[in-house]
């Protein structure tokens, strides 16, 4: 039940001085509209309204029925129709060695050259209403590749796939924080990435059933294009139908239920919708030490996600298996995937940890590499299956990535600014990872292996590195709110309420002391 609700307007906010203020300065002011996030439009700086637990519950049940639905749709689509070309590749593809390395390339390429354009414009637009237009796109992209048969044809068309689905991560990853807690975001995040391990389940099926097509009148490979093309087509018309843009404008809830919406997450201080890009903010992000952990660490594990998403099938095949019988094999460890990016949601959020889980996925291909490279030739099929569905783990540690984002930025530019460096990183890891299974090395690739597992193993030493920031910094925070409280007589109650007036401020979590980080 709602304890009070007011409704407030723009003329009763008072205003402030825009841009960086001081934190003193900050404590004693109103906040102007115009520099503040679009939740002061409805809620007002100061918390207005209470909700009951009760309330607040079905609140987010309500939220659960439909955007985790949908953004797991769009990345069940994404992710599929990425990795079609690993289908492709043993199913009639006329692209091989080292042209098949270049096409896998231009894919990254394309996300590489239009991520920060694209976050920037997902800013400035209405974010969902953006997604869904680049999935439709994308959709009739890959639909193209049916048609085009010559190396260069290819290539443009995996670039410009590229391009569309750069916005994919970063437009889920604020929606996410806008609707939800910190202690709910990770298993929100986990239930649309988990969508990386059951695609590589259906599309294994899939490509098994559409290989014993006997080519006439279409080749396999081209059927498959057609097919998830069109799927992308109905899920980028769902998206712009059903997924709201924010809080603030999402239709399937009412006045009352966006305002308690807004106040559920008021106390993360993590902000909604800004329509500004904001120069300092970018600067912030930009020079924060986090923030080139976090690009390292995405660099660290996408480099094995550009090899073995394109090449897990060709590893499999060279155990001595064809390639119908490769496709059935390529399922379980999907499943292995998907299990392990469920229980690093549930964990993230139950324990309030983002780095911890992703040393729990780490740990598994560490072994699996290992195992691939001490085994090779052993003879032992079942076993270095096993071992290539070990090293599918991985994967989990950047949904863990994206819930550290959302958990640790505040202000939406320097928000939209991380995860667009996040994404390049994403990009420029898949790009050398293409290379790193070289045909010169088949059919057992090595020293791709080894750079599998050496590079994760450097991954651990950073997630310790970025937990013991982030600790190190919630100390310096509340040290700092100790001196507010004794230098102006404030009680817990005060500090409180200013905590929940700097929470849509559209402040960085740098500025606002009140901003607590996520281990």
């Amino acid at each position: 039940m709602i304890t009070s609700i007011q409704d407030q307007e723009v003329k009763d906010i008072e205003k402030s001085t825009s841009g960086k203020e001081s934190l003193d300065e900050k404590s004693s002011a109103s906040f102007d509209l115009q520099n503040g996030d679009e939740a002061l439009r409805l809620i007002g700086a100061e918390r207005t309204a209470q909700f009951s637990d009760e309330y607040n519950e079905r609140l987010r049940r309500k939220l659960d029925l439909l955007i985790p639905p949908l953004c797991a749709a769009v990345y069940f689509t994404q992710f599929l129709d990425k990795t079609s070309l690993n289908y492709a590749s043993i199913m009639g593809l006329p692209i091989t060695g080292q042209r098949y390395n270049l096409v896998s390339l231009a894919f990254y390429l394309g996300f590489l050259v239009w991520e920060f354009p694209t976050v920037y414009i997902s800013q400035k637009t209405r974010v969902a209403k953006y997604l869904g237009i680049n999935i439709i796109v994308w959709g009739i992209v890959l639909m193209l590749h049916s048609v085009g048969t010559s190396f260069g044809a290819f290539f443009a068309l995996r670039f410009i796939l590229g391009m569309c689905e750069s916005c994919v991560a970063p437009s889920l990853i604020l929606i996410i924080s806008m609707f939800y807690k910190k202690n709910e975001q990770s298993r929100r995040i986990s239930w649309f990435y988990v969508m990386n391990g059951i695609t590589q389940i259906f599309g294994g099926f899939v490509a098994y059933g559409i290989s014993f097509d006997n080519g006439k009148p279409l080749a396999p490979y081209k059927i498959i294009y057609i097919l998830l093309g069109g799927l992308a087509i109905v899920v980028g018309a769902c998206v712009i139908v059903w997924l709201p843009d924010s809080p603030v404008h999402a239709r399937f809830l009412t006045k009352e239920e966006r305002i308690a919406a807004l106040e559920r997450v008021r106390d993360d201080a993590g902000g909604t919708e800004n329509k500004q890009i904001k120069k300092y903010q970018i600067i912030e992000a930009v020079t924060d030490i986090r923030t080139w952990l976090v690009v390292f660490t995405t660099l660290l594990t996408s480099i094995p996600n550009g090899g073995l998403s394109n090449f897990s099938n060709l590893i499999i095949k060279n155990f001595g298996y064809t390639s119908k019988q490769t496709l059935i094999l390529s399922t379980p460890g999907g499943a292995v995937a998907a299990m392990m990016t469920l229980f690093c949601g549930w964990y993230s959020d139950k324990k309030g940890e983002r780095m911890i889980p992703i040393i729990f996925a780490l740990v598994p291909t560490i072994v699996g590499s290992a195992m691939l490279i001490g085994l090779n030739h052993s003879g032992n099929k079942g076993v270095l299956l096993f071992a290539v569905y070990l090293v599918g783990t991985f994967g989990s540690a950047l949904s863990s990535v994206y819930a550290y984002n959302a958990s640790n930025t505040s202000g939406h530019t320097k928000k939209s600014t991380i995860n667009a460096m996040t994404l390049v990183a994403f990009s420029i890891g898949n790009i050398i990872g293409t290379e790193i299974f070289q045909p010169k090395d088949a059919p057992d690739y090595i020293p791709g292996k080894i750079a599998i597992m050496v590079l994760l193993t450097v991954q651990l030493f950073v997630s310790w590195l970025l937990r013991w920031i982030n600790i190190r910094l919630n100390v310096q925070k509340q040290q700092k709110i100790a001196e507010e409280k004794a230098r102006r007589g404030w009680t817990d109650a005060d500090v409180q309420r200013e905590r929940e007036r700097h929470a849509f401020a559209d402040l960085t979590d740098k500025e606002n002391m009140y901003f607590v980080y996520t281990a």
